[in-house]
């Protein structure tokens, strides 16, 4: 994109997203710009539906009170749904909603742009001195 196309951008969100829905503009952005959320969300979306137990084992270093609120956030939000089956013990899945994926979509640029400049990351920190 070039500066005008940025530009362009940028207006056309404002337009949409005026002063009226700052509240909801922050808790979106915190619920999908935090860690956790997003790798539930890349979770989610690599290895489809997943319960509970299964999310916590994929996702390294999550406590199960973090997982609850992500959960919860981003269900509220609609990016995810939550089933529930009458069975013993009673057996709870999520998966992505539509919205969900889009933001999958969304967000897979910033993963592969991480990846292609890990090399540049792990010099940065190694050459880092406080």
């Amino acid at each position: 994109m070039n500066d005008d196309e940025i530009n362009k951008a940028w207006d056309d969100i404002c337009n949409v997203l005026n002063k009226d829905q700052d509240d909801l503009k922050k808790d979106i952005l915190n619920h999908v710009g935090n860690k956790w959320s997003l790798f539930i969300i890349h979770g989610l979306g690599v290895d489809g539906r997943m319960r509970f137990s299964a999310l916590q084992h994929h996702i390294s270093g999550i406590s199960q009170r973090m997982l609850t609120k992500c959960l919860r956030e981003l269900e509220r939000d609609g990016l995810i749904s939550r089933s529930i089956y009458p069975e013993v013990p009673p057996r709870v899945e999520y998966e992505l909603t539509k919205l969900g994926k889009g933001l999958l979509i969304q967000v897979t640029p910033l993963w592969f742009w991480i990846a292609s400049h890990i090399d540049a990351f792990q010099d940065a920190r190694s050459n880092y001195t406080k």
